[in-house]
This record gives structure tokens, C-alpha cells and sequence, in this order.
């Protein structure tokens, strides 16, 4: 894995600032117990992924959310779960887990291109998908990309149904050209990955107290080289899409479950109204939960999911016969 961390700084202050970030950088264990492996491109770089269960089943591939500690980890009780039964698929997305985190423009493209490419030369037939929080975005631009390799979309919590607008491009830019100064970047980051930071988000997040193994392994991801790189972007707004509903969710053809309750970071405004107007989407309201509902209540999130494939398995045999 690629750990060198990347910029435009002084040769002097880059120095400074990894110096600094190797200082506060702790072990990584692996997110799940499985089997690991990296699939890298030139423009992708390197991605971690996980991958266990029989193989010749109807393969399950499950992407984790864009936060200011995200992994593989996020994934877990989906990943335990299923291994059981099928084939799945848990990758560490650019920037995060053992992943590439080098220094480069990050965008919707780069992650809808970096799932469509898993998709293709890894998993390498339609898949069913299960994507967190605002890589709901990213999947379903994968998927109007690559609709063939998808058999369905399933999202949890996911970003783009609420009322309130973004900031502007330009904004954006601004606000990341701020979180990225010379002497600044590194010690923001600090502070907000501290572990009573962590802690204190993952509660604004989750019904009752969070486990401690989330807290544990958020802290650990968020502290290895080049970990800040994707959360700036993602703070100033830049890997949210514009209007995502018209933009994106509703060109979906293919089979779509939204998994949701309250969630303390986006709400759900459109969303009632988007699934009245396409056939092909239905929702699960598995509560309470805040936001994770895999950690939350996964015996419930895992009764959606099985639901919702069900039927459509079904759907698709009667159509077929």
C-alpha cells in the first residue's frame, strides 16, 4: 500500500506536516477477518478489498460511507453476516482503510469510476449493492454508467433527499482551500478525529451509546498518513451531487430499497414523494436509528435487505416465464 503523502506545500512544511501525522499514527488492523487483497489501476491507484464466502453464489458487494473516519469496518455486520450464505465483496474506497490516501483531486467521478471498475474486473458479474450514507450517490452514478453490473441498489441512509441546497462550486473550492493551508490542515484534522470527537459524532448518530470496537476503529483509520486528504473534500461540500434526485436517483431503472429512519446529518424530504413517482424504488423504515442502522439494528436491516431481494427475485422469474 501507497502511504506517501502528496502536495503542493514547501518541500519544507510537506515535511513538517508528515513528520507531524507519522507521529500520531497508530496500527490498522484489518476491518474484517477475510481475506485481503488490492486491485489497482494507474488512475485509481490502489484498493484495498475483502472478500470471503462461497464462491458461485450471486455476489454482494458493500461500500462504506465518506466521513471523516470511514471504512470497511462501517460494513461489518452486513460483511459477517453474509459471508454465510454468498459471495461478498467489501472494499476500502480511495483515501481510506489500506487504500491509496495520496493527495489528488477527489470526486464523484473518481468514486463512481472506482466501483464501476471493481465491478468489472474484480467481482466481474452483476452484483447486488448495498452503499452507505453519500456513497449512495457515487453508486448510483455507477450504476447509470454500468447498468449491467448491477442487479440491485440498496442504500442506507443515504445523501441527496434533502431540501437544503449546497454550496456553490466555487465555495466549495474556497472553503477546501482553507481546511488545506500550510499549518492548518494537519491540526484540524487532528482535532476532529481526536477520540472524544469520535465518540461524541458517532452518539449524535446512534440510538444509546456506540460501540466502543466503532470508536476503536474509526480512531484508527482516521490515523494513518494521508487520512485528511478526503475528508476535506467531503467537508466542503465538493462529493455531493446537485440535485441528486433529478441528477441521479431518478434515472435508475434497476430494483432500489432505501433503508432509512432519522439520521442526525441529512434528512429525507424528497424522498416520500420521489418513491410515489418510480415504480422500481421502495423503502424499509427500520427504527429507531440514527443514521447506521447495519450497527444499530442489523437483525432488521438484514430482514430488509432479504425482503426486498426476495421480491424482486421473484418479480424477475415472473417476468421471465
Amino acid at each position: 500500500m501507497s502511504t506517501q503523502v502528496l502536495g503542493t506545500r514547501s518541500r519544507g512544511g510537506a515535511a513538517a506536516a508528515d513528520a507531524h501525522q507519522r507521529s500520531e499514527q497508530v496500527e490498522l488492523p484489518p476491518a474484517v477477518d477475510a481475506p485481503r487483497e488490492i486491485y489497482a489501476t494507474p488512475e485509481l491507484k490502489e484498493i484495498s478489498w475483502y472478500a470471503d464466502g462461497p464462491e458461485g453464489t450471486r455476489p454482494l458487494l458493500l461500500l462504506h460511507s465518506i466521513n471523516a473516519a470511514p471504512s470497511v469496518f462501517e460494513m461489518k455486520p452486513l460483511f459477517e453476516h453474509y459471508r454465510a450464505e454468498r459471495r461478498v465483496y467489501a472494499p476500502d474506497l480511495p483515501g481510506f482503510g489500506f487504500s491509496d490516501r495520496s493527495d489528488r483531486r477527489y470526486s464523484p467521478e473518481l468514486y463512481a469510476e472506482a466501483i464501476t471498475a471493481f465491478l468489472t474486473d474484480v467481482v466481474k458479474e452483476p452484483a447486488d449493492v448495498v452503499a452507505f450514507s453519500l456513497t449512495s450517490e457515487f453508486a448510483a452514478r455507477a450504476c447509470l454508467q454500468a447498468p449491467e453490473r448491477f442487479n440491485t441498489l440498496a442504500l442506507l441512509s443515504p445523501t441527496g433527499f434533502s431540501k437544503r441546497r449546497l454550496p456553490s462550486g466555487g465555495v466549495g473550492r474556497a472553503l477546501h482551500r482553507v481546511f488545506t493551508l500550510p499549518g492548518l490542515s494537519q491540526g484540524l484534522y487532528n482535532l476532529l478525529t481526536k477520540r472524544g470527537g469520535i465518540r461524541y459524532f458517532l452518539r449524535q448518530s446512534y440510538v444509546g451509546e456506540p460501540p466502543d470496537e466503532l470508536i476503536d476503529y474509526a480512531y484508527a483509520t482516521s490515523h494513518q498518513p494521508g487520512a485528511r486528504h478526503v475528508p476535506y473534500y467531503f467537508l466542503s461540500g465538493q462529493l455531493f451531487t446537485r440535485d441528486a434526485v433529478d441528477n441521479l436517483y431518478a434515472k435508475l431503472k434497476l430494483p432500489v430499497l432505501v433503508i432509512h429512519d432519522k439520521d442526525a446529518n441529512v434528512t429525507f424530504d424528497l424522498l416520500s414523494d420521489h418513491v410515489a413517482s418510480h415504480a422500481n424504488w421502495q423503502t424499509a423504515k427500520v427504527e429507531p436509528t440514527l443514521g447506521i442502522p447495519q450497527w444499530e439494528r442489523p437483525t432488521r436491516t438484514i430482514a430488509a435487505l432479504d425482503e426486498f431481494w426476495r421480491t424482486t427475485e421473484a418479480l424477475a422469474a415472473t417476468r421471465g416465464s
